[in-house]
């Protein structure tokens, strides 16, 4: 089966496709000036680490190309390139390591949000807790998290295996949710290819807690095929994050295809977004989530797609398709499965520099 989805060179170009290649190109002459690089504009957008998969590999593996390998030296590369601050994990350790990361941001002029896993029960509520304490002393007000690390289609294939995960995802939260409180620390919960809409405002309902809010991705929810719109419109109320990047879709035989791109470079209308989180929140930060990677596939015409989401209707499906044929990218995706890992490093960095540069056309 062919998922490649490749026009002919010639295939026509329209008025945005223009604007964005004539804007890329600027971006490139300036990204390699080294006459410009001392005089780097600080942007409103942050970076969130995730942008970075491949660079946090390198790292990990102590590769030469690596470019950062902890909190530190990642904020200390985001603020070269410009940043507004990064959300990323602190995890734990001494005292003097969480000052030395708060100082850098106090130097830097630079925001920290840190990130955590929940935790599964009573006896890891300490190491929650350490994380909490920890990202507090670093600066950090934010603490990014997710119920699910994986996607819900891909995760369950039954309601009820779905249904014990609602379960353990609201333990974990009524744990954290007096650890947080007691730290003065904002949780924020992203919407992470788990929730449903009226799933996610009713657990936020029924919380109802001024330290447990939302990381609101603006992209993540088309994967469950709902609207994007009216995703953000719903989780701003809550919303203490965000998660900002753009789209761009194709079909294929099971359903769709989808990938992060470069801001403006997708369908989304990024501005009317930006303006409804902020309305709702005027101090939220914009944490980039630009992920360089193979689109995502998103089997919405199986039956396992809608094992664990029995009520759906078919106008549902009809107008995630119709989402998709209508803003259908004429190009193929992008791809890194045919890329050197170098050259992923290379092109996960310029992707994240052209959103940074580009940002503010987005209002951000």
């Amino acid at each position: 089966m062919n998922t490649n989805l490749r026009v002919p060179d010639f295939a026509p170009v329209n008025r945005r496709q223009a604007i964005r290649f004539l804007t890329h190109a600027t971006t490139a002459l300036f990204l390699s000036s080294s006459l410009l690089k001392a005089e780097t504009v600080r942007s409103r957008l942050g970076v969130g680490m995730h942008s970075y998969g491949a660079a946090w590999k390198a790292g990990k593996e102590k590769n030469p190309a690596a470019r950062f390998h902890d909190a530190l030296s990642f904020l200390e590369y985001c603020h070269e390139m410009g940043a507004a601050g990064v959300q990323v994990s602190v995890g734990t350790g001494e005292n003097s390591h969480a000052q030395t990361i708060r100082h850098k941001c106090e130097e830097f002029q630079m925001y920290l949000e840190a990130q955590t896993t929940l935790p599964r029960d009573e006896a890891d509520s300490k190491r929650f807790e350490e994380e909490i304490r920890f990202a507090r002393e670093a600066g950090a007000t934010v603490m990014r998290t997710a119920c699910l690390s994986g996607r819900r289609y891909e995760t369950f294939d039954t309601l009820e295996a779905f249904e014990k995960f609602r379960e353990n995802s609201w333990r974990s939260i009524t744990l954290a949710e007096p650890i947080v409180k007691k730290h003065q620390m904002r949780l924020a919960i992203e919407n992470h290819k788990d929730w449903l809409i009226e799933e996610f405002t009713g657990m936020m309902r029924r919380l109802s807690s001024e330290h447990v809010g939302i990381t609101v991705d603006i992209g993540n929810s088309i994967a469950l095929a709902e609207d994007p719109y009216e995703v953000v419109e719903a989780l701003a109320p809550w919303a203490v994050s965000t998660h900002i990047k753009d789209m761009a879709v194709a079909e294929y035989a099971e359903g769709f295809l989808l990938s992060e791109v470069p801001l403006g470079e997708g369908f989304l209308d990024l501005g009317r977004m930006v303006n409804i989180l902020r309305k709702a929140n005027p101090k939220i930060r914009w944490n980039l989530e630009m992920i360089t990677r193979d689109p995502l596939h998103v089997p919405c015409l199986t039956e396992k797609y809608w094992s664990t989401m029995p009520s759906a209707s078919a106008s549902r499906l009809a107008r995630v398709l119709t989402l998709v044929r209508k803003n259908k990218c004429p190009q193929a995706l992008p791809a890194t499965s045919q890329l050197s890992f170098e050259e992923t490093l290379r092109e996960e960095d310029k992707n994240v520099r052209l959103c940074l540069h580009d940002a503010a056309t987005f209002g951000i």
